[in-house]
């Protein structure tokens, strides 16, 4: 059976459970108070907006015990003796339309002034994703780069004989169900404008590859050749995919539209290449080859042709992912019989463990390039992992019931 669509999940998986460790080289103290009149939207702004930056790694949540609205006068002193750097002040209102106009203000208690603000006008459903967007805003004003929480994850869970393409906010919550089927679904890949995910099925007793419209449901073979289709990864203008096939034999990097059309071979070795991915300016491919005996990663030009080895420690390299501005790629190693997520600067060639597991699979950058997350196994249950890219935050998402493997994450939400 093979069930397709985007249909809210049931409440027993609407939420992964999150467990954060670690902190970042610098926390921020900041104090968040409860937004004016929030009860009357379906979910609580505030209370998202700090497990947002709590989760991150990077600010001390400082409670305020009460309410105050954008428009509430400061005692910036005070703020600063109870030993907050920055306070966070809004409201939520609802409009004749239906909409919920939710405001905030980011103060600066030590400049007492106003640092950033936003007004944001939402849908019911769509008040969670304001509340991302308002930590997001916090999270560029007081570290210099935007956050990531206003952004989606797609994986694969298994419960029992079922298999599901399931798709949730950054934060685990707001989950739904793409694809559930009695057969393997693997390798889910965001299309770049978050409007599609690829993935591959084995609905037909053989590895498909699919695209599938996220607000149509409408589905398209993108590659169904003799032999294995796998490894689907978007060109960055979405136009293309990258793909491992086995048409002709051995596995083999080939291109082809995003509607399966013009179908185009890109490396010719006498070894598996696999595991394409495009570089963030669409200019190279990176892939997993066996052609030095063991499974490195290599670089190639977009056209194909010759390939360059991007890694060279340890004898088993696979699963390059690269970091939206190109120069960090992550990987998975395995050493000492332990599968494990490494980071390499491609700048200055400096490596670095990420993970303290052993069963590291499937890496995916966060858009902000801050944050790696990755499937692991926790108690011999699949469970999602992140970590941010300097390894001092970590936290670990898991489902009550099920596996949970294959993380990718999403762009950010409109």
């Amino acid at each position: 059976m093979l069930l397709i669509g985007v249909a809210a999940g049931s409440l027993a998986h609407a939420q992964l459970r999150i467990e954060t460790s670690g902190v970042g080289a610098t926390q921020i103290p900041i104090a968040i108070a409860g937004f004016a009149d929030e009860s009357i939207a379906p979910q609580q702004v505030s209370g998202i907006i700090k497990a947002d930056l709590e989760r991150s790694g990077y600010f001390k949540i400082i409670d305020t015990g009460n309410a105050m609205s954008e428009t509430t006068p400061v005692n910036y002193g005070e703020w600063k003796s109870r030993g907050a750097d920055a306070l966070v002040v809004g409201s939520v209102q609802r409009l004749a339309d239906g909409r919920f106009d939710v405001r905030y203000k980011l103060l600066d208690t030590l400049k007492s002034g106003s640092l950033s603000g936003l007004g944001l006008a939402t849908s019911p459903n769509r008040v969670r994703v304001a509340a991302h967007k308002i930590a997001d805003d916090i999270y560029e004003k007081l570290l210099g780069v935007r956050g990531a929480f206003s952004t989606r994850i797609a994986y694969v869970t298994k419960a029992g004989r079922d298999y599901r393409v399931e798709i949730a906010d950054a934060d685990g919550a707001d989950m739904q169900v793409v694809l559930t089927s009695k057969e393997p679904i693997i390798s889910p890949a965001w299309s770049p404008d978050g409007t599609k995910v690829a993935y591959v099925s084995f609905e037909s007793k053989k590895p498909v590859v699919y695209v599938q419209d996220l607000v149509t449901g409408r589905r398209t073979v993108v590659a169904n050749y003799k032999g294995s289709n796998s490894a689907p990864a978007w060109s960055p203008d979405g136009s293309k995919l990258a793909l491992a096939l086995s048409r002709d034999g051995l596995t083999q990097v080939y291109v082809v539209n995003a509607d399966g059309g013009g179908l185009r071979r890109l490396t010719n070795t006498d070894g598996i290449d696999t595991e394409p991915q495009f570089s963030p300016d669409g200019q190279s491919i990176y892939f997993t080859s066996d052609r030095s005996g063991g499974p490195q990663i290599y670089r190639m030009s977009a056209g194909g042709g010759s390939a360059q080895r991007v890694t060279f420690r340890g004898s088993y390299n696979i699963s390059p992912r690269i970091s939206p501005d190109g120069k960090t790629l992550a990987y998975i190693s395995r050493r000492d019989g332990r599968f494990q997520l490494y980071a390499l600067d491609l700048t200055n060639d400096q490596e670095m463990r990420l993970s303290d597991t052993a069963k590291d699979e499937s890496p995916s950058f966060s858009p902000n390039g801050k944050y790696i997350m990755y499937a692991t196994e926790s108690g011999r249950r699949g469970t999602l992992a992140a970590v941010s890219v300097d390894g001092r935050v970590k936290y670990t998402l898991a489902t009550q019931t099920g596996d949970i493997r294959e993380p990718t994450w999403g762009p950010f939400m409109k």
